[in-house]
């Protein structure tokens, strides 16, 4: 899950850390909203799930949005990862997807070994 950065400061590192851990927490939380509470909501009528998993996963989704912004500034993000980033996170599975593609672009930058 977490890489070793060589040309990256402790604190750049920490970022990176940060913001994978924060991005597999919103990724999980939207997939669980989507495959357990919304099934649970409309097929079984139980609302609850809905309502306790969607409010963890909008904390978290602000969460993400405010780690990478940071990140991207801490790091010198290429230009693309931003958006990408963003739009990731709305997309299931997004978040795990942007976080492979910007460690291999950091490895090609030399950035993380």
């Amino acid at each position: 899950m977490f890489e070793t950065a060589s040309n990256l400061t402790t604190e750049q590192n920490t970022a990176l850390k940060t913001l994978t851990t924060i991005g597999y927490l919103e990724g999980t939380s939207f997939l669980l909203l989507l495959c357990i509470a919304m099934p649970l909501k409309y097929m079984m009528d139980i609302p609850e799930g809905v309502k306790y998993i969607g409010m963890a996963h909008g904390g978290l989704f602000i969460a993400y949005i405010v780690v990478l912004m940071g990140t991207a500034v801490k790091i010198k993000m290429p230009i693309w990862a931003i958006p990408a980033g963003v739009l990731g996170s709305f997309l299931p599975f997004g978040p795990f997807i942007f976080d492979h593609w910007l460690k291999k672009s950091l490895k090609k930058s030399k950035k993380v070994i």
